[in-house]
């Protein structure tokens, strides 16, 4: 079955097309036959894989006859090979081929055989197709061979026996839901199967990223993930199916095609009666239908339905498990909606709710919600819906309580039905404002933030609402996760100094502020909102999740600010304590700010990473992926950025993208994204992202703002626009509260980078004013971060020395290399690639203008060269290729480390994950499992009972025997091994 429209690209079938032109003809000996024929169900492609082994056949030294077989029986003898020999007769050859043919032609017209010449007939035949030959290979491709001929069944048979001294090779396909019951094709089948040279293989649909394959190139671009989602559960990779759907979503047509809805009617109409009723059950029903429902709702014996349903799956329309029965295409229910009268769709729904109803087994709440909706009963699917939300929540599935929520939101608002009798259960009562609070709370949870605010205005016009109070700390927590910093920094305001506000809320706003203010880089102030909330909070009973939340800003702004270890104690304290309480926000937010503290502030990478995939894989498990659990592993992309590991920190992105996150959560994403694409150097993508978290942010204060105008300004300098770079800059200086010092000092170091290299490039002049504004931010950091603690100090002294090493280049124009062989060595020894080799690009550079040191300068250039192609880092590499290239200094090429996007389906082997531990000793194997728990040498001795020095030569033999060089890559592979 193929489309007439357009042809659609070749999908997922390189791999079958290799195996077929070997088996018709590589794998073929002169006077030798071989033969496969293709079974699938109608739409699989194997009318399309024939033309695609037609076309390649041709071009080698084989003859191919195509023919195809008619649905009429017996009534055309051989028609398939009449067909074939016509198409070649009118096709120009030689004179020998072209009267070879016609006599064959002629044999068959003065011929017809009965049941004592067929063998004669066979016989001759066999010769003729000798001649045609010629000596050559023969390939014989015939198309619906299910409705082959008695004649052609007997010829392919003489044939493929060997009975004739041809080589011989056939090619068929065949429509598998066909062949049911005695059709002489499956005898034939049966019989060929017993020689070696014959192979018989069943064509399946495509695989889920074969299916967004063609669908993307008929469209003419990916298909977003709902629209990809979608088409995968529709068409179950039918390729004909796929065509059409991605066709009318391409032409803007609603609703399914004529084509379509006519192809599977006609399949289910072919249907004995007691498998048809099994496929409309199952298509009304939730899938998978188990063996027990099925018989219940449709009424038939065992054994009548056994004999349906094989019908059914026979005929390529359900498929069965042992969990119950599917349909191997949705769209078949959809076709299947349209053919019943909304009377009888109710009957079957309303069949479905009572059999679940009287079942003994557990009720599946969600189920029974769904049956009693369709079947036009509100009043009885409302507190199924709202027992299936619950339960939903209790499982930590907030996706799935949303849902739940909604639909009984709307269940309430729907008439109820005329009363059917005196049984009838009586209905429950809740309010609409009930309703609305759980469903914007789990809306929020399950990151459909703006849902969850909608929904919140909706409540707050209830008169059953909430308090005031209580309304504001709602709507800033909503806001907050929309990336409304601003907005929700008021509302927070607005609650702690409402008059009316009670303590427990008091002492919630407190701590959801102090986060806030956390998150927008004020820790000063973070600080001491958080004194105030766990003073607020002492005084009242079951705060536990205010205490997180408080501890988590106050341990945070005291590491910043004041006392490093003491501070990093209270947050390791708070994790328990969120732990302790199983709350999920609390143990996603404990994990959050001690993953940003590690891979921030105190620059502990390794250990930082590792909290960061731990934390995200732990609020995944409750139920928070697509919201904490994004944020966690954007962190955790980060981290692996700045210690250079950019190939698995791709990795890690791809993972959280998986989630679809939204708001704040998608804006984190996207920065971290922007960071690696700005890195390689991709304009594109890295435009593309800014421009999203730009539309996305709406005042969202320093937390995300200043990260995205840094990378603005990283990508325009890269583009040359060194004018829009500094505009970048300046802004966010001007609108930046935060007193970060190591935001302020990287801010810093791209606005003197943005004007040196204006300077160096003459593209625009030197802005005076801004570079004094520059040197003020930068002696301002310095002196704050002479107070900071050591840790803190650490990072910032390093992005110090960048901004002293570029005001020297705009000093005398070509930069002191004293400085910024400084720098190098200060990245260097913080284990950061990308600015250590930025760095030694400069410090070369600085040398050859002076025209000093030069194969010290060569050298440099060697290392910053291989630093960057190590990382991918596509700009850097060519800068340093510009300038070794004026100063004549070679470089030694090395491949870059960004790989290939692997095929979606690819996995890493067992037998060979396995081996990657098997050079570790017993012991090793435990330290690298407390390794990978982000555990310290020293707690690793604790646990193990051994000092910690011991402990440090076992992590030095592990690494050398792993080759890996960081304990983020030691950990990589040990949770790949478990």
């Amino acid at each position: 079955m193929g489309s007439d429209v357009d042809t659609a690209p070749l999908v997922g079938r390189a791999d079958i097309l290799t195996m077929l032109r070997s088996a018709l003809l590589d794998g073929v000996a002169p006077g030798h036959t071989a033969a496969v024929f293709l079974t699938g169900e109608s739409g699989v492609g194997k009318t399309r894989l024939l033309a695609e082994v037609n076309d390649g056949l041709r071009s080698s030294d084989a003859l191919v006859l195509t023919g195809s077989c008619l649905d009429i029986g017996d009534a055309s003898p051989l028609h398939p090979l009449r067909q074939a020999l016509r198409r070649l007769d009118a096709e120009p050859t030689d004179a020998r081929t072209a009267s070879a043919v016609r006599g064959l032609l002629q044999v068959f017209d003065e011929e017809t055989p009965g049941p004592d010449g067929a063998g004669a007939l066979l016989e001759r035949v066999s010769q003729g197709l000798h001649a045609v030959a010629g000596g050559r290979p023969l390939v014989l491709v015939l198309d619906d061979l299910q409705w082959v001929d008695r004649s052609t069944r007997q010829l392919l048979l003489y044939l493929l026996a060997g009975l004739s001294d041809l080589q011989l090779s056939v090619l068929a396909a065949i429509r598998a839901e066909a062949l049911q019951g005695a059709h002489p094709l499956r005898r034939v089948l049966t019989e060929l199967r017993r020689l070696r040279s014959v192979r018989v293989f069943d064509l399946a649909p495509l695989d889920r990223a074969g299916t967004d394959e063609l669908a993307a190139a008929i469209v003419g671009a990916p298909l977003p993930s709902d629209a990809a989602d979608q088409m995968w559960r529709r068409s179950g990779g039918n390729p004909f199916v796929v065509e059409e759907l991605a066709r009318d979503l391409r032409d803007g047509r609603d609703g399914l095609s004529d084509t379509l809805r006519e192809v599977f009617l006609a399949r289910v109409d072919a249907l004995p009666q007691p498998a048809h009723a099994a496929v409309h059950a199952v298509a009304a029903g939730v899938e998978p239908v188990e063996h027990w429902l099925l018989a219940e709702v449709v009424q038939l014996s065992e054994a009548e339905l056994i004999d349906a349903v094989r019908a059914a799956v026979a005929h390529r329309l359900l498929i069965g498990a042992d969990d119950g029965y599917r349909l191997r295409h949705r769209l078949v229910a959809e076709v299947l909606a349209h053919e019943l009268l909304p009377a009888e769709r109710a009957a079957l729904h309303r069949r479905y709710a009572e059999v679940l109803t009287s079942a003994t087994a557990e009720l599946h709440q969600a189920r029974l919600a769904h049956h009693w909706r369709l079947a036009g009963e509100p009043d009885r699917a409302l507190p199924a819906a709202m027992a299936a939300a619950r339960e939903a929540e209790r499982l930590h599935g907030y996706a799935e309580a949303h849902r739940h929520w909604s639909a009984a939101l709307q269940l309430a608002a729907a008439p109820a039905a005329v009363s059917r009798g005196a049984d009838r259960p009586a209905g429950v009562t809740v309010s609409r404002a009930q309703l609305l609070e759980h469903t914007a709370e789990t809306a929020h949870h399950c990151g459909e933030h703006a849902r969850a605010l909608v929904l919140l205005e909706e409540l707050a016009g209830e008169p059953a609402g909430l308090r005031a109070c209580v309304l504001h700390i709602r709507r800033a927590r909503y806001l907050a996760a929309a990336g409304r910093s601003a907005l929700a920094e008021a509302e927070y305001r607005q609650a702690l100094t409402d008059a009316d506000c009670p303590p427990r809320e008091r002492a919630t706003a407190a701590a959801y502020l102090a986060e806030l203010l956390l998150h927008l880089g004020r820790y000063a102030e973070a600080g001491d909102q958080a004194r105030e909330a766990l003073e607020l909070a002492g005084a009242v009973d079951g705060t536990t999740s205010e205490v997180v939340l408080a501890s988590a800003a106050l341990g945070y702004s005291e590491a910043f600010l004041e006392d490093p270890d003491g501070g990093l104690a209270v947050m390791r304290q708070a994790l328990e304590t969120a732990e302790r309480s199983g709350r999920p926000e609390d143990v996603a937010c404990a994990y959050l700010h001690l993953a940003e503290l590690l891979t921030g502030p105190l620059n502990i990478l390794e250990e930082g990473v590792v909290v960061a995939r731990r934390g995200a894989e732990r609020v995944a498990e409750l139920g928070l992926g697509r919201t904490w659990g994004t944020r966690l592993l954007a962190i955790a992309t980060n981290g692996l950025f700045r210690v250079g590991q950019w190939a698995e920190a791709e990795k890690v992105v791809a993972a959280a993208l998986r989630h679809g996150p939204s708001g704040a959560d998608a804006v984190e994403l996207l920065l971290a994204r922007c960071r690696l694409s700005v890195g390689y150097g991709d304009i594109e993508a890295s435009d593309r992202d800014l421009e999203a978290v730009a539309t996305m942010l709406a005042g969202g204060g320093a937390r995300h703002v200043l990260p995205m105008l840094i990378l603005r300004a990283g990508l325009a300098m890269w583009q040359g626009r060194h004018d829009l770079a500094r505009q970048a800059v300046q802004r966010g200086l001007t609108e930046s509260r935060s007193d970060d010092v190591i935001v302020l000092a990287t801010l810093a170091w791209h606005g003197l980078r943005a004007e040196a290299e204006a300077y160096a490039s003459r593209t625009i002049a030197v802005d005076p004013t801004a570079v004094r504004r520059l040197r003020e931010v930068v002696d301002r950091v310095a002196g704050r971060s002479e107070k900071a603690p050591a840790p803190v100090r650490y990072v910032a002294d390093a992005f110090l020395a960048l901004c002293d090493a570029e005001i020297s280049r705009l000093d005398d124009g070509r930069g002191d290399p004293e400085l910024w062989a400084r720098s190098a060595t200060e990245w260097d020894r913080r284990n950061h690639p990308y600015p250590a080799a930025y760095s030694r690009l400069r410090q070369a550079e600085a040398l050859l203008a002076r025209r000093s040191r030069v194969a010290t300068a060569g050298k440099l250039l060697r290392q910053a060269y291989q630093m960057a192609q190590a990382l991918g880092a596509v700009p850097l590499s060519s800068e340093i290729r510009t300038l070794a290239g004026r100063a004549r200094v070679p470089l030694e090429e090395v491949p870059a480390a960004r790989p290939a996007p692997r095929p979606r389906a690819a996995a890493p082997a067992a037998s060979s994950a396995a081996d990657e531990l098997a050079v570790l000793t017993a012991r090793e194997r435990e330290v690298l499992a407390a390794v990978a728990e982000g555990l310290t040498n020293r707690e690793i001795g604790q646990r193990l009972f051994i000092s910690e020095r011991t402990i440090g030569v076992h992590v030095s033999h592990i690494f050398d025997k792993l080759q890996v060089r960081t304990r983020v890559q030691a950990s990589a592979i040990f949770l790949r091994n478990h």
